[in-house]
């Protein structure tokens, strides 16, 4: 949407969000489906932003438009005497978290189960771990309020070569997860899936190959560190052999459909609260039949062999 000669993304359930960088032209997460840090519950932006021109706007229009919109704001945790306690999930990612917003998904399927919930973004377009532990913003957004949980998202490619793991992604883990322990908090990484065809720069030219070295790459690190991991790609592989009617990527390989980013809230509801999400009412406009599914899986990869998830 163009207001006021600038490009704003549409967030599905927040109106406009923070201005567009026009350098997010193309769509996967490494530049794309937009380069724009956005947070939920405060407006925390500190990076500056160009005017795009008329063609680059209809590009990133298209590129940055979530599956799915919606007027509502966020849910937040109730004050009321009788209001269970409150789990506050912080998501520290990159697109792959905030394309069809993901906390929010997460947040109203947590509603739905009679949960005391909100959650809080800080997500900018490829962004990896190592970029958020140097980021004053996302240090400062971990220690703005007593959050339950901190989940954090590696960059899509990184973990799946020996190299980014080494020399990225396992030493920001490191940074970031004794951050958050220090504010109080349980840090919780987020096993992307893989790229439908691989990406063969990484050596993991096929889907299964890069798949297999994502999960490696988490259950690795979170092995050392002791954390948990809400396994969305290994779900997501589940789903992929047992359900191949269900389209999960949109065209670019890389991000998530509607239905992708709901099998994600499914895992994380699963791993967060230990209790299944099968039968909650909220399905975020997919099938009921579809949503069913998506939640028998989730429950089943999550909560069948919790140890391997760090879970117990």
């Amino acid at each position: 949407m163009i207001v006021g000669g600038r490009l704003y993304a549409i967030g599905r359930a927040h109106g406009l969000s923070r201005p567009a960088d026009d350098r997010a032209i193309r769509s996967n997460d490494r530049t794309g489906a937009g380069a724009t840090r956005r947070f939920h519950d405060v407006s925390m932006n500190t990076r500056s932003h160009r005017p795009v021109g008329p063609a680059a706007a209809l590009l990133l229009a298209v590129a940055l438009l979530p599956i799915g919109c919606g007027s509502a704001g966020p849910p937040t945790c109730s004050t009321a005497a009788s209001a269970a306690p409150c789990t506050r999930v912080l998501f520290v990612g990159n697109s792959y978290t905030y394309v069809n917003d993901l906390p929010n998904t997460f947040a109203r399927l947590a509603v739905a189960g009679g949960r005391n919930v909100e959650a809080g973004m800080v997500a900018n377009g490829g962004e990896t771990l190592a970029q958020h532990a140097a980021a004053t913003e996302t240090l400062d957004k971990i220690a703005s309020v007593p959050w339950s949980f901190v989940v954090l998202q590696e960059q899509s490619e990184t973990p799946a070569t020996s190299a980014g793991r080494s020399s990225m992604m396992y030493p920001a883990a490191r940074t970031l997860a004794a951050k958050v322990q220090a504010d109080g908090a349980q840090p919780m990484f987020f096993m992307t899936w893989a790229h439908r065809d691989g990406i063969s720069a990484t050596g993991a030219g096929d889907y299964e190959s890069m798949q297999v070295a994502i999960d490696d790459g988490y259950n690795w690190i979170a092995h050392e560190l002791r954390l948990s991991v809400a396994p969305v790609g290994f779900t997501w592989s589940v789903v992929r052999r047992q359900h191949p009617e269900i389209s999960m990527w949109q065209g670019d390989g890389s991000h998530p459909t509607a239905s992708g980013t709901y099998l994600a809230a499914c895992v994380f509801y699963a791993a967060i609260f230990r209790q299944s999400p099968e039968g909650l009412s909220y399905i975020d406009g997919l099938s009921s039949s579809e949503a069913s599914v998506l939640q028998a899986e989730a429950a089943g990869a999550v909560l069948q062999n919790p140890d391997q998830w760090g879970l117990s």
